[in-house]
């Protein structure tokens, strides 16, 4: 025992409230009884008693002319100290800005429609459907909702189209016609914020719905006895005074979802309503529920398909013109795909990951590599090849330097190629450990060779590795739970290149070597820059003093709705389809596909599309605009994990076909017999058989002219393995001096870089380069040894004062992370300067990044910078570091 507890209005929640009323005014109090005790309602100066209500969610009522001002209290014996307050008659509502006016209802034939339910039924109502039924009208909570609910209906009695507990049903309930006599109209409603279920008012004339809204509950469970409690809704009538209209109440929602073993139903798939009623003036409520308050999701998104054979699912794509989609392999052939890569004769080396999501025993482990190859040109692959078995929880692929790079946590191992016979030449050697599996769909993932030479690589944010040698100690280890790696193949260094995000499976490079990667339920992409902290879905990053970090580039999401990435699955087709994506690729191929070159496909799996973003240069980054779905698979068991460019221009994806959308540790939630291979094929692309092992080395250097980027990236790699030539070395050099295009340039940049062509002394004359792309990756390609020069040094703080590109401000900034710290000082200085940059979406927390040491070192040399910077944060930010390390330590 409480007290009384408003509901609705200004008193809602308030224990023991003032209630008022006009002087004169007829009023109606309802007690709801929230608890196994009796009471009611008694105010002695206007004779006002209530009957008892005596079991929780009894209500009672009492009606009265509001005369005179005076006590209200519980009479059951005990209870009036904590269960009374005042009632107060006022000439108007002062001090507020509401208009309270009770309104009339609706009438035909002289008759008051039943449009509040008080007559405890459906008079007055068609019903169609199994949402509304006689029960359906009700004056308690339950059976709808639970007991403790506290719906503040008007007066008894509501209608429901099956609360939260019969929100599979649906149906409309449509009431009698009658005519609009007033200006404004009101009425309560509750219910899931869903287009599915809501509240139409029709004109008769031409069945036009000339208002319409849905429930205002958009929480992702039941929270609370207010959570679903009647909002009063407002409209204005004017332009249809005189005319005949009716009230449709909607329920098209079943909220069942699509059966998958994450993802509950939505309980919010209905809609609740009472108390319909004209108004001479325009009432206000302080908790008045307007259409635009809450964004309402769209109904599911149609499934047209799932559980498709090979065959069956190609005839359901939907593809562009002049494009087609082979069905290159398929069950039994090829089971799981979850990774693959391409060898340099165009052949497939796919990953069957038969252990996933629970990793074996050592040493009992079922996945293995497969080789596939189209020996004739019919799209096909019917050449199949088995490289290797009883490998365990294998995620990440790639091919080079005579062996397979393979993910396989806690490992990254090497297996070295007997290319005569397609298999091992010994057993697979393990460079790293400590790669950890926790969450086995958040490891090590997504391999690919960079333009630098070096192996790249993604890791998921819930897996906790701790990456180094075998038997390195921890001091020599680098911890990393989100983010980009990399692994250099023959000076075998590892590097954390950036932190953060959720639990990327996809990294790319464009045109001109930026790495970009997708991601899931945070927001999709990020460009990503080296030494950089990223937006993480959990946890913390590493260094606590990281205050900031940097968010995404895309301008959207792939999502609708405002509760969240989750609520929009399976309603997001609009937006693009939903959080969750796999695989990233340029398309860097044949110019008559008509792509974008500066344009990023991923697949959206619960959407089972291929999303294109459009890339823009923006201050030191770039931009991402939604661009139209490459390919819409229209399957809900199709899951492209990722894609490959072969030698004709043409696109393989590999494709985990799986009813189950989402990772699961079970693993009979998975599929364990189903998985295709698709080739995207364009018609102007001829078949290809190639072998680029067998090209001369000043062949390969020509093939760095190519227009298929495939030929670029495998004839650099293997030009790298092949090391120094002078002959390569000068006629990479003639392609730089020579070509105008800038990305054929960076192509003779890198390719230098691999084989060893760039000493010191030629790359410090690139610094001033007049391409910033060119001085750009000149920086980058200086600090990869982490040991600069003091020539260097002095080059970056001229360019830092001087240099107008901010994509080159932004690569001193994250060269400054792998200088040394007494180098860093003007560097950073010179950086922060800079007030274009001021707003930059990456300079200035790069500049932090690079610059919080040095508060540490030297903290009053640290905040004059700060002082003197353009940059508002860094000064903020260095005085949170100095008291946050003094606290630390005092800790």
């Amino acid at each position: 025992m409480i007290g009384y507890i408003g509901v609705g209005g200004d008193i809602d929640g308030k224990m023991n409230p003032t209630l008022r009323a006009l002087k004169g005014e007829r009023v109606k109090v309802t007690l709801v009884n929230g608890e196994l005790m009796a009471h009611d309602f008694v105010i002695d100066e206007l004779e006002v008693k209530s009957d008892n209500v005596l079991e929780e969610g009894d209500t009672t009522s009492v009606i009265f002319i509001a005369n005179e001002s005076g006590e209200y209290y519980c009479s059951i014996p005990g209870h009036r100290p904590t269960m009374s307050g005042r009632f107060e008659v006022v000439e108007r509502m002062s001090g507020s800005d509401f208009v309270y006016d009770v309104g009339v209802s609706p009438r035909k034939n002289g008759r008051p429609l039943n449009l509040g339910f008080e007559r405890g039924n459906l008079q007055d109502w068609k019903a169609t459907g199994n949402a509304f039924t006689p029960k359906s009208v009700t004056y308690n909570a339950a059976p709808w909702y639970p007991d403790s609910v506290l719906l503040g209906q008007a007066g008894d009695y509501y209608v429901t189209s099956g609360g939260i507990t019969n929100y599979q049903a649906t149906g409309t309930l449509t009431s009698e016609a009658f005519e609009i006599t007033h200006p404004f109209a009101s009425f309560k409603v509750s219910g899931g914020a869903l287009a599915g279920v809501r509240v139409e008012l029709v004109l008769v004339e031409n069945n036009e719905v000339f208002f319409k809204i849905s429930g205002h509950v958009n929480d992702g469970q039941f929270t609370g006895s207010r959570q679903v409690a009647f909002r009063p809704v407002v409209v204005d009538l004017k332009a249809h005074e005189g005319k005949q209209m009716f009230v449709r109440i909607v329920d098209e929602e079943t909220g069942q979802v699509p059966d998958i073993a994450y993802i509950g139903d939505n309980i919010w798939a209905h809609i609740s309503f009472d108390d319909f009623r004209f108004h001479d003036v325009r009432p206000t409520y302080p908790n008045e529920f307007k259409p635009d308050d809450v964004v309402i999701l769209p109904p599911l998104d149609p499934v047209e398909n799932s559980g498709l054979s090979g065959p069956e699912a190609v005839k359901a794509m939907v593809v562009p013109d002049g494009f087609s989609v082979t069905l290159a392999a398929s069950e039994p052939d090829i089971v799981r795909p979850i990774a693959f890569a391409m060898d340099d004769r165009g052949r497939l080396w796919v990953v069957e990951a038969h252990t996933y999501p629970v990793r074996a025993e050592e040493g009992k482990g079922t996945d293995r590599i497969l080789i596939f190859e189209d020996t004739d040109g019919n799209g096909t692959l019917d050449s199949r090849k088995v490289f290797i078995e009883g490998l365990n929880m294998v995620s990440g692929i790639e091919l080079g330097f005579g062996g397979v790079w393979v993910g396989a946590a806690p490992y990254l191992m090497f297996i070295p190629i007997d290319a005569s016979g397609d298999k091992p030449a010994g057993e697979p050697k393990i460079l790293l450990d400590g790669w950890a599996y926790e969450d086995t769909h958040e490891t090590l993932n997504s391999f690919k060779w960079g333009p630098d030479g070096w192996l790249y690589g993604t890791h998921g944010v819930f897996t906790h590795s701790n990456v180094g040698k075998p038997g390195a100690s921890d001091a020599e280890r680098h911890p990393i739970n989100a983010g980009v790696w990399r692994y250099h193949p023959t000076k075998h260094i590892f590097e954390v290149f950036a932190h953060g995000t959720s639990n990327p499976w996809g990294i790319d490079f464009n045109d001109v070597g930026q790495p970009f990667i997708t991601v899931c339920v945070i927001p999709h992409l990020f460009h990503v820059i080296q030494g950089a902290r990223y937006h993480r879905q959990g946890g913390e990053h590493f260094n606590p003093y990281t205050y900031d970090d940097i968010k995404t580039i895309a301008d959207h999401v792939h999502w609708l709705g405002d509760r969240g990435p989750h609520a929009g699955n399976f309603r997001s087709g609009a937006a693009g389809g939903g959080h969750a994506h796999a695989g990233a690729v340029f398309y860097l191929g044949n110019k008559h596909w008509g792509l974008d070159r500066d344009a990023i496909l991923m697949n959206n799996i619960n959407g089972y599309r291929v999303n294109v973003d459009h890339l823009k240069r923006s201050g030191s980054g770039y931009t991402a605009s939604h661009g139209k779905d490459f390919i819409n698979t229209n399957d809900f068991w199709s899951q492209w994990i990722n894609f490959q460019i072969d030698p004709s221009g043409s696109m393989f994806v590999i494709d985990w076909y799986d009813k189950n959308q989402c990772h699961s540790p079970n693993p009979d939630v998975h599929d364990k017999t189903l998985g295709r291979i698709f080739k995207i094929t364009h018609k102007q692309d001829k078949w290809v058989q190639t072998d680029l092992s067998k090209k001369s080395s000043l062949e390969l250097v020509d093939l760095q002219l190519h227009e298929n980027d495939w030929y670029v990236r495998h004839a650099r790699r293997l030009l790298q393995e092949r090391g120094a030539d002078k002959q390569v070395h000068d006629a990479l050099w003639k392609i730089f001096n020579d070509k105008s295009e800038v990305p054929r340039k960076l192509r003779a940049l890198w390719a230098l870089h691999v084989t060893d062509g760039l000493p010191e002394n030629r790359l410090l004359e690139l610094l001033g380069h007049p391409d910033e792309y060119v001085r750009a990756w000149v920086i980058q390609l200086l600090t990869e040894r982490k040991a600069v020069s003091t020539e260097a040094q002095r080059k970056f703080e001229s360019m830092a004062k001087n240099d107008q590109s901010a994509f080159v401000r932004l690569h001193l900034a994250a060269a400054s992370q792998r200088m040394a710290l007494n180098q860093r000082w003007t560097l950073l200085a010179n950086l922060a300067n800079w007030v274009e940059d001021m707003e930059d979406h990456n300079i200035p927390l790069m500049v932090w990044y690079g610059f919080e040491p040095l508060v540490e070192v030297d903290a009053n040399r640290a905040l004059d910078i700060a002082k003197k910077s353009k940059f508002p944060h860094l000064l903020e930010f260095a005085n949170r570091r100095i008291t946050d390390a003094n606290a630390h330590a005092h800790h």
